[in-house]
């Protein structure tokens, strides 16, 4: 199925349904959720996924699991999606909160041949099998490190999304204890206790993460560096690696729409 609404096909009895959609660039699909659980597949661009918790930056040919009844928008920069729609009850397993993956060969053939098969159908054939399968596979996906956990706490959420729109490395805790009227032992009590992570680390992730955006669009190496205020462009590649395992050079997006395997 290509380019419908999930709620035209959200009532059918399968377990499994599968929907391709191309969105114009830089488009924005505003708040919603869904009854089903969602695996969002990005064939090709970077979405940004924002719940009331957090934000997750997902890439070309990586993916993120949506759980049903979960309030979230998502941001599309030059995205042609591939979504699986589940019934929760076949797939007990999925976690509570929104979750980055990465997804496998096998799994990105069977999501692209998945797209291409009937709404209803049979229950019993190759379709179903390939149904089958998906649910195998979805439960050995690897999880990354895609996430920037955002406070619930106002005043320093308004400032991790200030942050978030421009962020640079060197930006330093003192600029935000003044904002908030803090000491910075406050100030990394607040991040501790509302993200889990340091401010420091916070501050990394979040330009790693802006970063992938940039290298999407095409931009060098060496300019994303700069823009994210990295002393030189080796200090920003061996940050990328220390979060996501890789180099820069593995999330730049191909451009290429995948057609059906």
């Amino acid at each position: 199925m290509r380019n419908i609404p999930v709620a035209e096909v959200d009532d059918l009895d399968r377990a499994v349904l599968a929907i391709g959609t191309d969105y114009p660039h830089d488009h924005l699909l505003a708040w919603h959720e869904h009854r089903r659980a969602q695996v969002l597949y990005a064939a090709t661009g970077v979405m940004q996924v924002e719940t009331a918790d957090g934000g997750w930056t997902v890439p070309t040919a990586r993916a993120v699991l949506i759980p049903p009844a979960t309030r979230h928008q998502v941001t599309m920069t030059g995205v042609s999606t591939r979504s699986l729609y589940i019934e929760p009850a076949a797939v007990p397993w999925f976690p509570a909160r929104c979750r980055a993956v990465d997804v496998s060969p096998l799994l990105r053939a069977l999501i692209l041949a998945a797209v291409e098969m009937e709404p209803r159908y049979a229950e019993h054939g190759r379709d179903a099998a390939v149904a089958a399968l998906l649910l195998h596979e979805l439960r050995n996906l690897a999880p990354l490190p895609l996430d920037l956990p955002l406070p619930a706490e106002p005043r320093l959420r308004a400032l991790c999304e200030a942050f978030w729109s421009a962020p640079d490395i060197h930006d330093p805790p003192a600029r935000w204890c003044a904002a908030l009227g803090v000491s910075e032992r406050t100030l990394a009590r607040l991040f501790r206790r509302h993200t889990g992570l340091s401010f420091a680390q916070w501050r990394q992730r979040a330009c790693i993460l802006r970063s992938l955006r940039y290298l999407a669009a095409g931009m060098p190496v060496t300019r994303v560096a700069v823009t994210l205020g990295y002393d030189n462009p080796a200090a920003y590649t061996a940050a990328f690696r220390t979060l996501l395992g890789r180099p820069p050079s593995a999330y730049r997006s191909t451009g290429a729409v995948p057609g059906p395997p």
